[in-house]
């Protein structure tokens, strides 16, 4: 099955970081986000990837070309005037494929453009920003037992501020960034092929998250995989520090393969 990471956008809300580079090229614990959310999957047996590239998709296409000698133990022998390099430690066992969706493409005109290269009737889909500890294999076994084109994976919100209950002007209860009622799109979908008929790509126009999201909840079309564990958007500059400040407790909890 394939995994679409979706990975070709300016990354504005992060622009101390991806002046020179793609967001999902910001490292973690020397490897880029997006090798992490690579990861993710391939724990769980999925390594077949579509990378729709775009704004300076030439540096996430050099990161994985380069990669094998760069993140690798190696021996350089010329001496007997043939050049050869030999690898001390195993290779990513992937595939990828890189789609050059443009730099000023929208989410939903992206995923339109990858549609030839889905051969499967299903297929996941992720941002190329959010990792999280989710079970791959119980998000697809929901999956399949809602029936529905797509599935989202929902998080449960919390509040980026400390919450007071006062009474009679005395504090009762303080909740530093309590969990909140409300369910947000955490990414980690599966869709059937059928998703496409609900993208009308306009000039690269298209935001899978507004109109093709929408009309799915109009024809109840959409599940819903609550998520309770961890999860992230490397979305501001404040988002990368917490990560990299805790990343040593995040990364036990990612990878790990527990059904």
């Amino acid at each position: 099955m394939k995994v679409v990471i979706l990975c070709g956008g300016k990354g504005t809300r992060i622009r101390e970081l991806t002046e020179n580079i793609p967001k999902p090229l910001i490292t973690l614990d020397g490897r880029p986000l997006i090798w992490h959310i690579m990861n993710v999957y391939y724990q769980y047996g999925f390594n077949d990837f579509i990378l729709p590239i775009g704004y300076k998709g030439e540096k996430i296409k050099e990161y994985f070309i380069n990669s094998p000698w760069i993140n690798s133990d190696l021996i350089i022998d010329n001496r007997e005037g043939n050049f050869k390099i030999t690898l001390l430690r195993g290779l990513d066992k992937w595939r990828i494929t890189f789609i050059d969706t443009g730099e000023e493409t929208m989410t939903g005109s992206r995923i339109k453009k990858i549609e030839p290269y889905i051969e499967d009737d299903e297929f996941m889909l992720t941002y190329g920003d959010g990792i999280a500890d989710i079970n791959i294999n119980k998000l697809l076994e929901f999956h399949r037992e809602m029936g529905k084109i797509a599935t989202m994976t929902g998080i449960k919100a919390r509040s980026q501020y400390g919450i007071l209950e006062v009474t009679d002007g005395i504090a009762q209860r303080f909740a530093e960034k309590p969990e909140m009622d409300q369910i947000i799109n955490g990414g980690f979908f599966v869709l059937r092929k059928d998703i496409f008929k609900y993208i009308d790509d306009e000039d690269g126009n298209c935001v899978f998250e507004k109109e093709p999201l929408e009309k799915l909840v109009k024809d109840k079309q959409l599940s819903v995989y609550i998520h309770d564990g961890y999860w992230i958007a490397v979305d501001t500059y404040k988002d990368y520090v917490e990560i990299n400040k805790n990343w040593n407790s995040i990364k036990k909890k990612i990878y790990k393969n527990e059904d």
